[in-house]
């Protein structure tokens, strides 16, 4: 497990020196994760010791919904004058994004049966 920690975290770094480094407007973690990803995807796919290691951090997960939760009731006056427009932008964007990707995916997946018969 801590190997695979060792990897996660790694790829976090070079991903926040590469943004760093580029001078791009870009958030390092997410980098880090796109490296991960193209390591994951040469190699063919995570080996034991990273697959315990996200396993192990998904147990942590609902930890993460505790800031958001504390930002709800800091943040309670903004969101009585501003909730409305504030949900329409969140419901909206939301359905956009899965048009979006609803459309990328039934344009470049391979269509299911095709070879089939």
């Amino acid at each position: 497990m801590l190997q695979g920690l060792t990897l996660i975290f790694f790829c976090q770094l070079l991903g926040e020196a590469l943004v760093r480094l580029l001078g791009v407007p870009f958030p390092g973690p997410v980098a880090g994760m796109v490296i991960l990803l193209a390591g994951l995807v040469v190699s063919g796919g995570p080996p034991e010791s990273l697959r315990r290691a996200g396993t192990g951090l998904l147990t942590y997960l609902p930890l993460f919904f505790v800031p958001a939760g504390v930002g709800l009731i800091t943040h309670g006056a903004r969101l009585r004058t501003d909730g409305i427009p504030i949900l329409l932008a969140i419901v909206s964007s939301t359905l956009l994004t899965m048009l979006v990707v609803g459309w990328l995916v039934a344009r470049f997946a391979p269509a299911q049966g095709a070879g089939d018969e």
